[in-house]
Formats: structure tokens, sequence, C-alpha cells
């Protein structure tokens, strides 16, 4: 089968193509960072894997424009030509950002969808066409909604964590008890494979994410644990520390508020829905696993 996949040099792209390559798959990459994509043909493919979009920008220099061009009409536009060629399948990703930018519980795909960054809107926006397009007769579309992707080669604020802990500085948020999910590299390309090949799969909406949500409290023991050192767990009043973040907001510091809401809200999603589809009890990798595979990995830096 070939498969064609637009943003392949991104993380998520750089773990997905040789892991399709190796299941013997004919990866075709496809750069749409300009409109010469338009005049290639891209007809002859059996899924596209769209992963190019514009990620969140936590500094906020970003237009709104510059999202909507870049997740919605760009999106749009693959879409079209999807509907016009042999392609079975169009694989959309997303984002959980897509519906919630806070989370009450535990997310489904059933949730009221409440965007409130032009990162969010933009991502939904190109989720309803696709949802309210009529599609041709053995085509399917499937809009994959990830939580936090980490592994190997990954940066950010796990990354970023892990330094933290390893220079033996004590966390000092663990006043702020919270549950989140996380998506290790290795269930988002599992998932990807099985559901490209299992004809029962409906088009529609799946949340991507491990089996098990885990507190900062815990990763950051896990971090510990890993890097040989003993957990240092401060809790300092979340009052003073959302008053550091306020400050951070103001001048450069390590923590604003942006990166406080990230490291300390909840934000559990449920996995139940494509496990159903897929008719899986639980992902090859557990949250743990994953987790330590990817901490290992800065480890080795």
């Amino acid at each position: 089968m070939r498969i064609t996949i637009t943003g392949a040099s991104g993380f998520v792209g750089q773990n997905l193509v040789p892991y399709l390559k190796d299941k013997n798959y004919s990866v075709r990459i496809l750069s749409v960072r300009n409109d010469s994509w338009k005049s290639q043909d891209v007809m002859d493919t059996g899924v596209f894997i769209h992963l190019a979009g514009k990620a969140h920008d936590t500094a906020n220099t970003s237009s709104a424009e510059e999202y909507f061009k870049v997740n919605r009409d760009l999106t749009i536009e693959l879409f079209n030509h999807f509907l016009k060629s042999e392609a079975k399948d169009f694989i959309y990703f997303s984002s959980v950002k897509a519906v919630a930018d806070t989370v009450e519980g535990i997310l489904t795909e059933e949730v009221e969808a409440k965007p409130f960054t032009p990162y969010g809107q933009s991502k939904y926006e190109a989720e309803q066409y696709l949802l309210n397009t009529q599609l041709p007769e053995g085509k399917r579309v499937f809009i994959i909604r990830p939580c936090m992707i980490h592994g190997p080669g990954n940066k950010g604020n796990l990354n970023l964590l892990y330094k933290v802990v390893e220079k033996g500085i004590p966390w000092p948020l663990a006043s702020f008890e919270n549950h989140r999910s996380f998506l290790s590299i290795d269930n988002l390309c599992y998932l990807v494979d099985q559901m490209m090949n299992n004809p029962n799969v409906l088009s529609g909406v799946y949340n991507f994410a491990d089996d098990k949500a885990l507190s900062t409290n815990e990763l950051v023991t896990l971090l510990a644990r890993v890097s040989n050192k003993k957990p240092k767990l401060w809790h300092i009043s979340k009052g003073f520390m959302n008053g550091v973040a306020a400050i951070g907001d103001k001048i450069k510091l390590p923590l604003n508020s942006e990166r406080l809401k990230k490291l300390t809200e909840n934000y559990m999603v449920s996995n139940n829905k494509i496990k159903r589809a897929l008719e899986v009890k639980e992902l090859p990798v557990s949250a743990e696993e994953g987790l330590e595979k990817t901490i290992r990995s800065f480890k080795e830096k």
C-alpha cells in the first residue's frame, strides 16, 4: 500500500515514516510548505496521513491568520484532493486542544467543543469541514486527537522537567496534585497502522492517549528514578507559585502562567473509543514504559 504523508519532518513524522517503512509500506513524503504540491500527482495513493500543521505557540507571537491558513485551509485543500483520488483513507492529525483547553473529568470524543485559542479553533474548523463532507463510497476519514506526544528525540516541557530533576533541583509545584494523559510515539504508530488495516473502524473522531494518566508528582518520581536521584517534592503554596508565574508573564522567567498551566492542570483523555473499534484491551506500551523510554533518551544525550 502506498501512503502519502505531509509534515514528515516533524517529531511524529520522523518516527511514523520509518515505522511504516519497516512494515513494508510504500511511503511518499509530500511537502506542503508552498503551493508546488498542488501540481504534483498525488492521486495514486492508498492513504493520506496529514501531519503538517502550525503548532501551538506558547509565546503567543503568532497571528490568528497563520493558524487558520495552515491548520484549516491547507487541510481542506488536501482533503479535497483526497476526495478525487484513489485513496481509501484520510487521516487528519488534529489535537485534543481542538475541543478543550482545560478538562473537567475525562475527555471523550463526545465533549462539546470549546476551543479558546486560534490554534484550537483552526483545528476544530478543519475537523468540522471533514466531518460535514459527504464521503464517496469506500472512503473513510479519521480525525485523530492526540494528547501530549512524547518519545526519544522529543523536546518540550517533559525535557525541561527532566533537566530540573536531573540537576537535583526540588520540584516546587508538588502542591498542585493533578493527573494528565500522555501518548507515547510507539502507541501512536501502532494505532495508525491498526486503523488503516482494520476495515471495521468507522470514519469519525478518535482520541489517542496511553492507557493510564499520571500526576506530575508521579512523573517527577519516575524522572528521579531513571536519573538515579531521590525525588524532591516541595509543597509550596499554590498562591505563591501563581504569583511567581504572573511575574514571569511580564519578565522572562523560566516559569510563566502558560507553562504553569501546562505543568499542573488536570488533562485526562479517554482512549476507550479507539480500543473498542480495534477490539484491543490495552495498548502495547504502558504509560510508565513509554515515559521511561523517553526519559532514558534524555539521559543518553
